[in-house]
């Protein structure tokens, strides 16, 4: 293949470049480059290929610091400083915004972010018994693949759960259902890691002995999922683990469960929260809204406020968590929390839960369109929106802003995934007189 100057980088850090009227996406490319390639898919009007030789790189360009970048998928970015990383993200929040929402922010807000490496204390490993690879792999799925990487260390995971792929492939590959252990779901609190094994048979008596010195030497809890989600149960020790996080700013504790939606990245997340709550600026005695509510991450950091603090959630299991958390930090007096359905909610439903000074809205990828178009004549003053996609983010805000009649005083990025193409953001609209 003839040489290729890549152009720009696109949503999912692929190098983008024109050649014959055709559009190419080169895995592991970076703006500015010229690269020689090889095409792994191909359609009339574009094609997607791997690099094969960088000819003249970038400055941003970085030795990646994993030894299983180029075959694991939980990666995509370790060969782009972690600088520009930050500048790409910016750049995908803000063409989102302009060119899906028709909006533009009054201010860009400065990066949040936090450590790089060892930094993802939720996971879902996968486990697959490979004789021909010499047993069983516990991983990641590799890049564009369903097979499990062949990996023995990880720089995402904290260092502590990193050492245990090794031997966890030893140990889960001597148990009898090796064939029948799919994933492992990792839960990282603040004085207690759990590993949840999803088993699709029952353990013989030699695999409990096994898994039981596993837990003991490695110091984690281990639990067991034969069913659904709501089949977890501890295994090795046999009570719940301890598992919280603190945000000391505000003097909160917030305990979980091993499958409860947690951030990702506790470091991240105490900046995230901090900021969220100084752009919603909420004062003593005002009524705010936490929309997607989840445990609490942010309802009771509004609390300690001073505000009293609804709290809506779809799950009622969270809901449950939630009301718990409140009553541990003693912010049970100024919290409510209620199971709804956001995506579904109207203009009368919304309107029935009362006036809100203030809204936080956290929801998953989907977005919160409803929502938002179900804001009326007592929307609040202020919505501060932590968003986990750029683009329902953009959709969103082009019914606040061009409807709803608000304006976007501010954007800005979260970097809660270092060395993905992950882009989390922040946004604040305020309503206009």
């Amino acid at each position: 293949m003839q040489p290729i100057s890549i152009e720009s980088l696109d949503q999912e850090g692929r190098g983008v470049a024109h050649v014959d009227g055709k559009v190419v996406f080169v895995d592991g490319a970076l703006t500015g480059e010229l690269v020689t390639y090889s095409p792994y898919r191909k359609k009339p009007a574009y094609e997607f290929a791997t690099v094969d030789s960088v000819l003249k790189p970038s400055a941003a360009r970085s030795e990646p610091r994993c030894a299983f970048f180029k075959v694991c998928g939980g990666c995509s970015f370790q060969h782009l400083d972690a600088r520009a990383q930050v500048a790409v993200k910016q750049r995908v929040l803000e063409d989102d915004l302009r060119h899906i929402g028709k909006v533009k922010a009054d201010l860009i807000l400065s990066a949040i972010h936090g450590p790089a490496w060892g930094y993802r204390q939720r996971a879902r490993l996968s486990v697959r018994y490979v004789p021909k690879k010499g047993g069983t792999l516990v991983g990641f799925h590799e890049r564009r693949r369903s097979y499990v990487a062949d990996m023995t260390d990880c720089e995402v995971l904290p260092r502590h759960v990193a050492r245990l792929l090794v031997p966890l492939r030893r140990t889960l590959g001597a148990l009898s259902i090796r064939q029948r252990l799919p994933q492992i779901e990792v839960a990282v609190g603040d004085a207690a890691t759990v590993l949840v094994l999803r088993v699709l048979e029952p353990l013989t008596a030699e695999d409990e002995v096994r898994l039981r010195a596993f837990a003991a030497e490695h110091r984690v809890h281990l639990y067991l999922q034969p069913r659904g989600p709501d089949s977890i149960y501890p295994f090795e020790p046999e009570t719940e683990a301890a598992l919280y996080y603190e945000l000391p700013e505000f003097d909160l504790r917030i305990g979980f469960s091993a499958t409860d939606f947690t951030q990702v990245n506790m470091d991240v997340n105490r900046v995230l929260v901090r900021r969220a709550v100084r752009l919603l600026d909420p004062r003593p005695g005002e009524r705010a809204a936490d929309m997607f509510s989840g445990i609490g991450n942010f309802a009771l950091a509004i609390a300690r406020r001073g505000a009293r603090v609804l709290g809506i959630e779809g799950s009622g299991a969270l809901v449950a968590r939630a009301a718990g958390n409140a009553t541990a930090n003693g912010l049970s007096a100024r919290t409510e929390f209620r199971t709804q359905n956001l995506f579904t909610i109207d203009a009368p439903a919304l309107a029935a839960l009362g006036p809100f000074d203030r809204m936080l809205i956290d929801p998953p990828r989907d977005g919160a369109v409803e929502l938002v178009k179900a804001l009326g004549e007592q929307a609040p003053r202020r919505i501060v929106y932590v968003s986990c996609n750029p683009a329902t983010l953009a959709r969103d805000a082009a019914v606040l802003v061009h409807v709803k009649n608000y304006r976007l005083s501010a954007a800005g990025i979260v970097n809660m995934f270092p060395h993905t193409s992950h882009v989390e953001s922040i946004a604040v609209f305020d309503r206009a007189h």
